[in-house]
Parts: structure tokens; C-alpha cells; sequence
């Protein structure tokens, strides 16, 4: 056999995304130069590593298996690095960092100094919806996690890095004079809401019942951008991280809509499981958080206190 490490990063890609397509947008390679690649890698197996039944590519058992060892590998070849920059007196590891949907307009500006600063790090940062968050910090697989609701059942350290304000918001050419009564909005005046296991969906949620308002025509979408999109198209109003709305706010696609008791406030915590050996990247990465949160949220968010 004569694989490569490329081979093996390619193939444990595409095992991931379950697509060749997929693998190779987030490879930034096209998509012939990965089939080609795949090939040559199945071409040192006697047994498939994958199979297309229709048009959707599957990985056999062999494959998956394939797949494990191939983690390990590639984990050893990076320690080896980590290693070596480690005997030459630079920090270097991978920080592993789980985000909720509407952090990624947060924990970039936390991340940036930190990586700059620190070359031999490499960054993992996954960004899906609170429920997946909270399972990758169940099964240990991440050093942090951002939060603006804490998993009660888990127990964690935290750092509270900001406030996570949420606002009623409409396109103004459309809703210029929405206002939540008993009833949510008129019939032709939709609510939309973000998937079930959204932080921001819970947080509506819990307003709308404290206020005993009820809704009369629901929309659900599965993003904070898809929300967005859908309030600027005049689909209907929602209550939205006023983090993630900035640019829409400024240039008019969207307006505050005043209302009694709103805006809701939470925090952005950076939580990590109470009983984790934290790496020394992810010891320092705290480190650097003490040190410079402040002058972070000074520098990119001081903006949130005109609203």
C-alpha cells in the first residue's frame, strides 16, 4: 500500500459530508480532483470503501473502519507537529470550540487576537443549533462551547464573555405599526421562529408565554440567517439577536419594533464541562480571555448600546 496523508484528510472529509460535492467545497478543491483522489485511495483495497445507491454515496462498514484508523493517524501526524513547535518554545495544539448559530457573529472577535497571536494553534470551530451544542460537550468532544442558555443537567465552569440582546423585528416597509397584543399579530401578520433546539427559539418562546400571548400564524425556519432573509422579505416579524441585525439595522432593511418588557437579555457564556483537563491551548486561550475580553467587546460591540 502507498496511500498518502492527503488521501487519508480527503477520504475521512468526504466520509464526514457523506458527499463528494460537500468534501470538496470544504476542501476548497474541485470536485474531480477529489473523486480522483478517492479513487486512487480505494484503488489499494481489495473491499469497497463506498457505495452510490441512486444518486446518495454511501461509506461501507469496511470504509468506516477504514475511517477510524485513519483518525488516528492523522492524530499522531499532528501531535508530531504539536510536538515540535512545542520543543521550540510555541504554544501549538487545536482548540476545539462548539458554537450555537447566532454565536458565529460572536466568538470570531474572541478567537482572532488569540490565533494570531499563536500560529502552532489550529482551529476547530463547529457552528449548528444548541441541542448538537450540547451533546458535543456531553460526549467530550469539544474544550468549549458557547452558550447564551446553560444545559442545567451538565456541570460546568463559565465565563460570561457578553449580553446577548433580543429585539421584535420587521421590515418597515411592511410592518410599520406591528404591535404584540393577547394575540400575537392580525392573521396576515406572521411570527417567525427558528427551529426546535434554538437558544433564541426558547428565549421567544419563554417571553410569549410569561406575557400570555398567544400566535396565530406561525413560520419556522432552521437559521438565524434564513429568518433574517425571510423578515427583510416582509414574510413576517420575529425576535432576533440584536448581534446578528446590526448591518440590516443601519442600512433600513429592518427596524426595532418597540414593545412593552423587550428587549429579552441573556449572556454568551463560554462553558466547558466542570471535570475536563483543560490542554495547555485551552488553558492559555482562557488566559487570553481574561486578559482581553474587555478591550475585545469594547473595540467590536460598544455599537449595541445605541439601540
Amino acid at each position: 500500500m502507498n496511500y498518502t496523508l492527503n488521501q487519508l484528510r480527503i477520504f475521512l472529509k468526504i466520509v464526514e459530508k457523506q458527499s463528494i460535492t460537500k468534501a470538496s467545497e470544504e476542501l476548497h478543491l474541485t470536485q474531480p480532483a477529489v473523486s480522483i483522489q478517492l479513487k486512487n485511495f480505494q484503488n489499494q483495497f481489495p473491499i469497497p470503501l463506498t457505495e452510490v445507491v441512486g444518486r446518495q454515496l454511501f461509506i461501507t462498514d469496511f470504509g468506516e473502519e477504514i475511517a477510524e484508523i485513519a483518525k488516528r493517524i492523522l492524530k499522531e501526524v499532528d501531535g508530531i507537529s504539536y510536538k515540535l513547535l512545542a520543543y521550540q518554545g510555541e504554544l501549538a495544539g487545536r482548540l476545539k470550540i462548539s458554537v450555537v448559530s447566532t454565536g458565529k457573529y460572536v466568538m470570531p472577535y474572541f478567537l482572532s487576537g488569540f490565533m494570531r497571536d499563536n500560529p502552532g494553534v489550529d482551529l476547530v470551530m463547529d457552528v449548528t443549533n444548541k441541542s448538537k451544542v450540547v451533546e458535543s460537550l456531553e460526549d467530550n468532544l469539544v474544550d468549549f462551547a458557547l452558550v447564551s442558555v446553560l444545559p442545567s443537567h451538565l456541570g460546568l465552569k463559565k465565563i460570561d464573555l457578553m449580553k446577548n440582546v433580543l429585539h421584535l423585528v420587521g421590515n418597515p416597509k411592511y410592518f410599520a405599526r406591528v404591535k404584540l397584543g393577547k394575540s400575537a399579530f392580525s392573521k396576515d401578520t406572521p411570527l417567525i421562529f427558528r427551529e426546535k433546539g434554538s437558544a433564541t427559539r426558547a428565549a421567544m418562546e419563554t417571553y410569549l408565554i410569561q406575557k400570555n400571548i398567544s400566535v396565530g400564524k406561525k413560520i419556522e425556519l432552521t437559521s438565524n440567517e434564513a429568518v433574517k432573509q425571510a423578515v427583510i422579505a416582509g414574510l413576517g416579524c420575529s425576535i432576533m439577536p440584536l448581534i446578528g441585525v446590526n448591518n440590516e439595522l443601519i442600512r433600513g432593511d429592518l427596524k426595532i419594533i418597540p414593545q412593552k418588557d423587550l428587549p429579552i437579555t441573556t449572556n454568551w457564556n463560554l462553558v466547558w464541562l466542570q471535570n475536563k483537563k483543560l490542554s495547555p491551548v485551552a488553558t492559555a486561550f482562557l488566559d487570553y480571555l481574561d486578559l482581553e475580553k474587555e478591550s475585545i467587546i469594547k473595540s467590536n460591540f460598544q455599537w449595541i448600546h445605541q439601540y
